[in-house]
């Protein structure tokens, strides 16, 4: 079947009408009509039922949508690749990256990337970690950024990097004045704290309980950027990594407080689908950002994706990151 029917198919499955398909795909709605007819003869099956409006996928129709929409993935980020063996790269990479990861470290990643191959657009698709899970899961990224990585049946991993988490506050906090505080300092403190149902935040719930400190978390978040206004407003303390920081430390808004009992680091790493294999293009910005050659073989053996606290820190290698 020709791949154009196909993806007019998916198209009349998201707009409910043939219609609304066929003007995208430049057809008129009887020639659009009867290529899903011919579609339908192929398979075998009623895929659309026509008596409803807007239109409905069948029960068969939207198990055939869901093969499909991977399907024309792989076709799309074969085209992709087989575009980009000549001897100088070109088309489009999407990174899945969670809020902190992206604004932190992506711009100057793709700076970078572009100074070596100007023909390659990179473009970031934002989400929860679960959700940069799902994307990368579904083939709708190249690749994800994450924290806490795992391996699941469809997607492997590479340790990235062991970020620090950092106390920072206001500029007007209490604290902000101090070079260095201790644990004991934070109890009873008002915080900004990541939500509850994160793992981040289980972490360092789970540290400050082990010091014997308790603090009151007024406000929480599911990512840093949001936490990191409130701090700035002076609602309270928060740990949060340190590379988050990085623009409102050097403009004065924030400040960092040093606390040597405090050693905790949150793993990053980059997630792949264990099927089919990353574009040449994809292949050089992972390479470009794990600051090693990313190779499938060192996929999901970097070590654990907890939280290092103290000296658990991981060792990712002696190779350097542009960003890391």
């Amino acid at each position: 079947m020709h791949f154009r029917t196909l993806e007019l198919f998916c198209t009349i499955a998201e707009q409910r009408s043939f219609s609304k398909a066929a003007a995208i795909h430049h057809l008129t709605q009887s020639a659009a009509s009867q290529a899903i007819q011919h579609l339908e003869e192929s398979v075998g099956v009623q895929l659309i039922d026509r008596s409803k409006r807007p239109l409905v996928l069948t029960p068969a129709g939207k198990t055939y949508l869901s093969g499909l929409r991977g399907i024309l993935r792989s076709y799309e980020r074969l085209q992709r690749e087989v575009r980009s063996t000549s001897e100088q790269l070109s088309g489009q990479i999407t990174v899945g990256s969670i809020v902190s990861v992206g604004l932190s470290y992506m711009p100057e990643a793709s700076e970078a990337f572009a100074r070596l191959h100007p023909e390659v657009e990179i473009r970031t698709e934002f989400g929860s970690n679960d959700r940069v899970f799902e994307m990368t899961t579904e083939g709708e990224v190249d690749f994800g950024l994450v924290s806490f990585p795992r391996s699941t049946k469809q997607l492997q991993y590479v340790l990235w990097q062991q970020e620090p988490m950092r106390i920072v506050c206001s500029a007007e906090h209490s604290l902000a004045s101090q070079h260095e505080v201790t644990l004991s300092q934070l109890r009873r403190l008002d915080m900004i704290g990541f939500d509850r149902q994160l793992q981040l935040r289980q972490e360092i719930d789970q540290c400050l309980a082990r010091a014997g400190i308790e603090v009151n978390v007024r406000m929480e978040f599911d990512n840093a950027d949001s936490m990191i206004r409130a701090i700035q407003a002076n609602r309270g303390i928060g740990i949060v990594p340190e590379a988050a920081v990085r623009r409102e430390t050097a403009n004065g808004s924030l400040r960092v407080v040093a606390c040597r009992e405090l050693r905790m680091t949150r793993p990053l790493g980059i997630i792949f689908r264990r099927s089919g294999r990353l574009s040449r293009a994809a292949s050089e910005f992972g390479s470009l950002l794990l600051g090693r050659p990313l190779e499938s073989g060192n996929r999901g053996k970097s070590g654990s994706g907890k939280l290092s606290v103290a000296s658990g820190t991981i060792d990712t290698g002696t190779a350097k990151s542009v960003v890391a």
